[in-house]
């Protein structure tokens, strides 16, 4: 059986967005240079590190306002494919965390939708992962709610050389348990320090 592993890239000071997103406007102001790593200033290192989450990736699980973005008019292609792979090779059902279904999605049936909460995400998706990973890869609230109830084993964070100053949180300022995690693997580039932690246990207060 593979891991459930967050996979996101924030900002410097925690951001996984910049201000003001909306259905128009996904990653929010400024937001994409969070991404430089995947597009345009991409380095080997950098593809290396996207390349080998593509492999292992076996089932995705999002939340409802990142569906609501991807889905959207302004949302993925159907040539883009799953995590901006541009040529649609990788399509791993996907999971969206959510209180109700929407009537019709635009990108058809690669999404399905998990009405009864997070542990039951978790589930359904490693099911169909089989051997490989349940990727978590956002919003920011369903990743820190999968760490926060401790059903992750892997936090992967890209983080990159800015501060946004605004923007969606990774870790909101409400709180939440402890969550011990030990460093396995860094990768560093001129766009995003890759950082690999193995979750070794959580602790509420």
């Amino acid at each position: 059986m593979g891991q459930v592993i967050i996979d996101i890239s924030m900002s410097l000071d925690g951001y996984v967005t910049g201000p003001n997103v909306s259905l128009d406007n996904g990653m929010g102001d400024d937001g994409m240079v969070l991404h430089s790593w995947v597009f345009e200033d991409a380095t080997a290192e950098d593809r290396a590190v996207l390349d080998r989450a593509f492999e292992w990736t076996g089932a995705v699980i999002q939340g409802r306002v990142l569906f609501d973005i991807i889905d959207g008019p302004h949302g993925w292609s159907d040539e883009m494919g799953y995590g901006a792979k541009p040529t649609g090779e990788v399509n791993p059902p996907i999971f969206v965390v959510t209180h109700s279904a929407p009537e019709k999605t635009r990108l058809g049936d690669r999404f399905r939708f998990v009405t009864d909460g997070v542990k039951s995400a978790i589930d359904q998706a490693r099911e169909a992962a089989g051997d490989k990973n349940v990727v978590v890869m956002g919003g920011g609230e369903i990743c820190h709610a999968v760490l926060a109830a401790g059903l992750a084993d892997v936090l992967l964070l890209h983080v990159a050389p800015v501060v946004l100053g605004q923007g969606t949180p990774l870790f909101p300022s409400g709180g939440g348990p402890r969550t011990d995690l030990e460093l396995v693997e860094a990768v560093s580039t001129p766009n995003a320090q890759h950082l690999t932690y193995r979750v070794t246990g959580t602790k509420e207060y």
